[in-house]
């Protein structure tokens, strides 16, 4: 008999089994642009449940664990799969409310319930994925429960396991891009990993044991527009571990430590075969994060804003929300306000002085949780709150905030920097908050958003070899440069975008990895070759990631 405390441990047994596998998982990204990787934003996700279920009494309903986990899901949601994974046991909750235990006939119209639920959430479904894997699995579970409904709930979830694999293996298929790079889908994957970690546990007893250490939230800073300068030199207590590259040159970690005495203080490196655990108090922590994705993947990172810590105002992604009650509800003192996600001090310092409220840092690599937004949007003082969540994997996190406050909350799909910047610079107090969020919209979809990274992972893109290492230029998200240097990247894809939009006004962001020499040298190019029919203004962003961030108007 599959009974609450059953779930409970079973839910424990699929947290630790992705968290053992997300490394497997993430690896099967296929677009080479550093982001929020799958396994890791899953493991997390999951994450959230399993450490709120442990407090659960032994004699707890199947319908309260899987409610508790729902709710922790959500809270803990991070990067799109991170929000599809929650949204599939929000359904998963629904179909077996108030239900004693998981039975079989429990089982199906839990899994019919979590397919619609995640379904319905979005907006354009795409197939080859984890919607799919949820979807074809719950649609032949249904058909085998009315051949047989005498099958038992082990066995049913034995054969929940097998359609996931079976339909897992088939989304090359689906997906062209998947089948280029000879990967399966890394979302359908991850889903898999959870529902073999239940299974060992409804099947065979066993919760599976954590092999090593557990994927920990980012503690995110929530910035906000009236922090008070305290006497701290270094103000981001930065921690992470570097699962090392197997082609690590020796000395690699030495030269990092090197680097980071030199933008912080209380610097800690150990090393060992496999492995750099990393400690640093810093103002930079983009560029410590940076210099250890040089040396290989980052796990269990932890930021803290050491400043807030000292005012007693500390936000941290880790703590377990169960409603609003637990989160500070700042009273309204005006109508509008704003949070934005961003990260850079120079980024983050102009979303301020143009009206932002509480600033997330996140973005790239760094997905906030709904948790964190939800902290963010109940510290700020307002009626309404508009989210601006600048990064297309945040937009689905930031839209499960809505139903979690008191306070009106409307989020802008707002996918860069630049768009999230002319958003706000849109915005009129005097119009009504629909008006705002049409107006707001049209502006920030008229921005054109060039960028320049480096690529993650060896990938291939439009029938194009990309190597690790190499410079990616970016329009609206699509690679369509492959370069050796970010400046002759950035400049080649801001001539297109400009030439493509009749553009008269150009803003270059630089991040923390380019020089002010280098986008000096960007601005004078493009001044150069579009004399008298561009302003190009140059503005030091900070931003890790991305060497440039360019805003075409």
């Amino acid at each position: 008999m599959i009974n609450g405390k059953v779930i409970v441990d079973a839910i424990i047994s699929a947290s630790n089994n992705i968290n053992n596998l997300r490394t497997e998982v993430d690896a099967l990204n296929v677009f080479p642009v550093p982001d929020g990787d799958t396994g890791t934003n899953m493991s997390m996700t999951i994450g959230a449940a399993a450490r709120e279920l442990k407090h659960l009494p032994e004699g707890v309903a199947v319908s309260e664990a899987l409610d508790k986990a729902a709710s922790a899901l959500l809270r803990g949601a991070r990067g799109n799969s991170g929000v599809i994974l929650s949204l599939i046991f929000r359904g998963i909750a629904k179909g077996a409310k108030g239900e004693e235990n998981f039975t079989s006939e429990v089982i199906v119209n839990a899994l019919r319930n979590g397919k619609e639920s995640a379904y319905n959430a979005v907006m354009k479904p795409t197939e080859g994925t984890i919607l799919t894997v949820i979807r074809e699995t719950s649609d032949k579970i249904s058909e085998d429960f009315k051949k047989d409904s005498s099958v038992s709930p082990e066995e049913l979830w034995t054969r929940v396991c097998t359609y996931a694999e079976e339909s897992l293996a088939k989304t090359p298929e689906i997906l062209p891009v998947l089948k280029t790079a000879g990967v399966v889908d890394a979302g359908g994957k991850g889903l898999l990993c959870i529902f073999e970690g239940m299974k060992s546990v409804f099947c065979d007893g066993k919760i599976i044991e954590l092999s090593g250490e557990s994927a920990k939230p980012v503690e995110v800073a929530v910035r906000a527009a009236s922090d008070e300068n305290v006497d701290i030199k270094f103000c981001y207590c930065t921690e992470f571990i570097v699962d090392k590259m197997k082609d690590l040159k020796d000395g690699s970690a030495i030269k990092m430590r090197a680097y980071l005495e030199s933008i912080g203080d209380c610097v800690v490196v150990v090393e060992d075969e496999e492995i750099v655990k990393v400690h640093v108090h810093t103002n930079e922590p983009g560029n410590a994060i940076q210099a250890g994705l040089k040396l290989g993947s980052l796990m269990n990172i932890k930021i803290e804003n050491m400043k807030l810590q000292h005012a007693n105002a500390e936000w941290g992604a880790g703590d377990d929300v169960e409603d609003e009650g637990d989160v500070p509800l700042a009273e309204p003192e005006k109508k509008y306000g704003f949070v934005a996600v961003a990260a850079g001090e120079g980024v983050i310092e102009l979303f301020k002085e143009i009206g932002v409220d509480n600033v997330v840092s996140g973005g790239q690599t760094m997905n906030p949780s709904t948790a964190d937004l939800l902290k963010a949007v109940n510290a700020t003082a307002s009626e309404h709150v508009f989210i601006l969540p600048n990064n297309k994997n945040i937009i689905m996190a930031a839209e499960q905030v809505v139903p979690l406050t008191s306070k009106k909350v409307h989020v802008l799909r707002t996918k860069t920097i630049p768009q999230g910047i002319t958003a706000m610079l849109n915005f009129d107090e005097s119009i009504r908050s629909k008006e705002n969020m049409d107006n707001m919209m049209v502006a920030a979809n008229r921005v054109q958003t060039g960028q320049v990274t480096f690529a993650a992972r060896d990938s291939v893109v439009d029938g194009r070899s990309v190597k690790q290492g190499e410079i990616l230029g970016l329009e609206n998200g699509k690679i369509t440069e492959i370069e050796h240097s970010a400046v002759k990247a950035g400049y080649k894809i801001t001539k297109s975008l400009i030439k493509k939009t009749e553009a008269s006004m150009v803003t270059i962001i630089y991040g923390e990895d380019s020089s002010e020499e280098e986008a000096n040298e960007l601005e004078a190019m493009i001044s150069a070759k579009f004399a008298g029919k561009v302003d190009v203004s140059v503005l030091n962003g900070g931003q890790p990631v991305y060497s440039f961030v360019i805003s075409v108007e």
